[in-house]
């Protein structure tokens, strides 16, 4: 902070100068002006009586002796008033009025840039970046209680960050810090503004903090805070999760298959596989004791069998090593939820898509209900679909209840 508070020293200085700077100027102007309107003045005078003393004698009242005296003293004293008019005549007033003004706005442009930084600056973040070292762990990889103790270092600094709190907070619930990561929700949420989009799920994880906690009970606050959720999102996912939780453990397996299936069709990744665990075991409970339980769509494995094969008329333009791409996709959409790579030679074969052959762990086919299949020979050996590659296309296929293969057919030719 010292070369910032110096930086802004030095352009005072440099600003008060600027405002002084054209009075200065100003007060040479004038006295030089001045200067050479009195030198004109004495020059005019000079000559009007010169002219008088050869007006003079040429009528005869003056000799050459005293023609020349009288000249001799005009001449002098004509110089005489050249030399004094740099110091006598108009000269710049700076009087105690004139200084106090001048004085009082070059003080003002200091005293208003300063008061316009408090508002509008940032020293806080730059004393934070200052401080900061480049690489608190000097190029070695950090251990997770060195990254956490950072992070928490770093929070004590800039308290106004829910992102970092966020990540302390996940890292917390991880650890088994139940209590610390309840206090880094709360705290998330005082920095929140209600209408953000991460508000309800926040609120969610705070109450799931709280019941962990609370050594995996439902106490009132638990339940202060999933009411509170719920009424932000009534779908909210770990809300929803906690009470089914409540459910099970009560042996009302029909009320957790409720909860958990409600919010399995919400979720995606690790937490929708965790829900549709939960759902199993609520409905093997309700199986062992003898109820009739319908078949629940959520539980079927999500997958596509295709028997993929080529066009008798294109075989011909193809050679048996060039590569064939099997996609999976959303109807309408471009990212592949499920993928794997063929050869020409492998023709014809047949092909499972399922969510082990997922590109992202979190968008596989286990996310929607339909899929539009695709099998393409690329002559570029690229993802990339090419003018003159070769392709077949089904559309829309489900991903659950299927049971005989679908046959793909590659018989079109990409323009």
């Amino acid at each position: 902070m010292i070369e910032l508070w110096g930086g802004i020293a030095v352009l005072t200085v440099i600003a008060v100068a600027f405002v002084f700077l054209p009075f200065i100027r100003a007060k040479r102007v004038v006295e030089v002006e001045s200067a050479e309107n009195r030198g004109q003045q004495n020059i005019e005078i000079f000559r009007e009586r010169l002219s008088e003393l050869e007006n003079e004698k040429s009528a005869g009242n003056l000799d050459e002796t005293d023609f020349v005296t009288l000249k001799t003293e005009l001449e002098r004293n004509l110089l005489s008033d050249v030399e004094d008019t740099g110091s006598k005549a108009g000269k710049l007033q700076l009087t105690t009025q004139t200084l106090v003004t001048v004085t009082l706005l070059a003080m003002l442009i200091p005293v208003a840039g300063l008061g316009l930084y408090s508002v509008f600056g940032r020293s806080a973040d730059l004393d934070i970046a200052l401080h900061q070292p480049n690489d608190p762990f000097n190029g070695e990889k950090p251990t997770l209680e060195q990254a956490v103790a950072q992070l928490e270092k770093e929070l004590q600094l800039n308290p106004d960050n829910p992102e970092g709190w966020f990540l302390l907070s996940t890292t917390y619930m991880n650890q088994g810090r139940y209590a610390e990561g309840a206090e880094g929700f709360k705290k998330i949420l005082e920095l929140l503004p209600s209408d953000a989009p991460q508000y309800a799920s926040v609120n969610g994880q705070y109450a799931q903090a709280l019941f962990f906690a609370a050594n995996s009970k439902i106490t009132d606050e638990v339940r202060a805070q999933i009411d509170k959720t719920l009424a932000i999102e009534p779908l909210e996912i770990t809300a929803l999760g906690l009470l089914g939780i409540e459910a099970y453990e009560k042996q009302d397996f029909e009320a957790a298959m409720e909860y958990w299936l409600t919010a399995l069709r919400n979720a995606e990744g690790a937490t929708a596989e965790s829900l549709r665990s939960g759902v199993r075991k609520a409905r093997d409970e309700l199986i062992a004791q003898g109820k009739n339980v319908p078949d629940i769509p959520e539980l079927q494995i999500a997958s596509v069998t295709l028997q993929v094969d080529l066009s008798p008329g294109f075989k011909e333009q193809v050679t048996p090593e060039q590569t064939i791409f099997v996609f999976a996709k959303e109807v309408g959409g471009r990212i592949p939820l499920a993928a794997v790579k063929l050869k020409v030679s492998d023709l014809p074969t047949q092909v499972v898509l399922d969510d082990t052959m997922a590109m992202n762990p979190q968008v596989t086919l286990s996310s929607v209900a339909e899929v539009e299949v695709s099998a393409r020979i690329s002559l570029s050996d690229q993802p990339q679909a090419q003018k003159g590659d070769l392709y077949g296309i089904i559309s829309p296929v489900e991903v659950r209840g299927g049971k005989l293969p679908l046959m793909l057919v590659i018989d079109k030719v990409v323009e």
